[in-house]
């Protein structure tokens, strides 16, 4: 699937409040905005998705701007048309090498159908979300302002996201706070990342593992047609079976680790 030039129309005016809102309280220390998740995938699903957004920024703005940064940008204050916003403020100089880490100046998860969260501490959260995020922005990251993504964020080592799939995985497994069509895709979508080392959208990696593996062939189509659907419609799948799939793909990061010789 080849990735949109331009974000969705229904998106524009708002990624563009937002970098503009962005660059007045960061000011010269703006680096770049990036489009990230299924927006840089082109998979981004109006009443499904969250609009993922990566900020960098030289030098680290003072934590009274990141307050006034997240502030800015939460719902209601700006309105947002997705499910929520998930945007992710790093350092150039934290962004431009090879980490593991969380390493974030700002976590901020705002929006209709997502909990509110600002976090200026690394600390708070499992740096697995954020090495996954940062190698799919340095695969494909949509500039909506300055910098490219591959000027800006370096591809974390296999070793490092082999280790985020596999925290990751175990995090689907728990099933806590996961719409259970998005446990198995994005269990599809680390399976075929072990496999080729390249991010693809969910629903092309379902189908690509749909395609490959029989037995599973009936519950991703049904996880794949679930993710067609508004998150409050998401169907419940058969618990038993998204968690031997999950296990499944667990044995296969288990097994491209053991051939990365982690």
């Amino acid at each position: 699937m080849s990735r949109p030039s331009l974000p969705p129309p229904e998106l524009r005016a708002y990624l563009e409040e937002l970098v503009r809102r962005t660059s007045a309280v960061c000011g010269d220390r703006l680096v770049s905005v990036l489009a990230v998740g299924s927006l840089a995938l082109g998979d981004y699903r109006q009443g499904r998705s969250d609009v993922d957004v990566t900020v960098v920024v030289d030098p680290a703005p003072p934590r009274a701007d990141l307050t006034e940064l997240a502030t800015t940008l939460a719902h209601p204050a700006l309105p947002c048309p997705a499910a929520g916003l998930e945007l992710v403020a790093y350092a150039a100089d934290f962004a431009a090498r090879p980490s593991g880490e969380a390493g974030y100046l700002l976590d901020l998860n705002t929006g209709p159908s997502l909990p509110e969260r600002a976090s200026q501490d690394p600390a708070d959260a499992p740096a697995f979300w954020y090495v996954i995020d940062r190698s799919v922005a340095h695969q494909a990251g949509l500039p909506l302002y300055g910098a490219p993504a591959r000027d800006v964020i370096a591809a974390p080592d296999r070793p490092a996201v082999l280790a985020a799939l596999r925290a990751s995985v175990r995090e689907h497994a728990g099933g806590e706070g996961h719409l259970a069509d998005n446990r198995v895709l994005n269990g599809c979508r680390a399976a075929v990342h072990c496999r080729t080392g390249h991010w693809f959208a969910k629903r092309r990696a379902g189908e690509i593992v749909a395609a490959s593996e029989p037995a599973f062939e009936p519950l991703i189509t049904e996880a794949l047609r679930s993710f067609g659907r508004p998150r409050a419609e998401a169907a419940v799948l058969p618990a038993e079976d998204v968690r031997a799939f999950l296990a499944w793909v667990a044995a296969r990061v288990e097994e491209a680790a053991a051939a990365a010789g982690v």
